[in-house]
This record gives structure tokens, sequence and C-alpha cells, in this order.
């Protein structure tokens, strides 16, 4: 499934903001400041080199998390991580259970860390487990979703 054009958002978790990228040349940065207040040699070029691959390392990470922690709520569409499930789809959710075994949307086993998990019932009777940080706001954006469909 594409992800529809111009469709306004409802709800948004990208998974990461952009200061993690700052960590590593910053972590390089005060190693070189700490050498420079010192006195003795400094070595510009290894702390650059430093600084550049703690950055290219903080980028993977953060597009991972971008890609696959990103919570999205359309007037048609919920996304989780890659997956998308059409909003039209959703029955229930509110007092539905997550039974073991539930399939968890985005495609991993477990709903990621530090995470919440909202089990939701779909047209077929079968439950799904959507998670995200703030689990009461994706619940609102669901509902609100399900009244604009």
């Amino acid at each position: 499934m594409t992800e529809p054009a111009g469709e306004p958002t409802i709800y948004h978790e990208p998974g990461a903001g952009g200061a993690p990228l700052l960590w590593g040349p910053g972590f390089a940065l005060a190693g070189y400041l700490a050498e420079l207040s010192i006195g003795g040699p400094t070595h510009t070029f290894a702390w650059v080199g430093v600084g550049v691959v703690l950055l290219l390392l903080s980028m993977v990470w953060v597009y991972a998390r971008r890609r696959f922690l990103l919570v999205r709520v359309t007037p048609s569409t919920l996304w989780q991580g890659r997956e998308a499930l059409p909003v039209a789809r959703i029955a229930e959710l509110d007092e539905v259970g997550a039974p073991a075994g539930a399939r968890v949307l985005g495609g991993a086993w477990t709903v990621p860390r530090k995470y919440t998990e909202v089990p939701i019932r779909l047209d077929d009777g079968s439950v799904v487990l959507a998670w995200a940080r703030d689990d009461a706001r994706l619940r609102s954006a669901l509902h609100e979703a399900r009244e604009a469909g």
C-alpha cells in the first residue's frame, strides 16, 4: 500500500528526532577541546575522523528508527512502521483485550520497547496490536479518523 498523497495527518510520531545526529560530532569536539586544554599535541584529523564515523553511525540509527518506528494516522490509513492498515478495517478500539499471540502491526514480533500497545479489533474479528508512545492520543486520532471516513 502506498502513502496517500495530500491527506492531512491527524497524528504523527516520527520514531526519532534529529538531535542524536549531534552526539557523535559533539563527543569528538569535546575530546579535541580536552586535548587542546591539556596543552599536549592535538590530533585534529583523528578527532574529525571520529566525529564523521560517529555521525555516520548515528545517521543509520536515526534512519532505521524513522523507518521502523513511524506512527502516522490519516483519515484513511494507520501507518505503523512500514505497514499500513486502512482505517475502514477497524471495527472496535475501546474495551478490546489483547489475546496471546495477537499480530503486532509494523512487522515486529513484539511491541517496541517504550511504546504502549493498543489492541484493535478488525472487521474480520481478529485482534492486532497497534503501538504508540502516547496511546491515548493514538486512540483519539483513530476515533477521529473513523468519524471522518
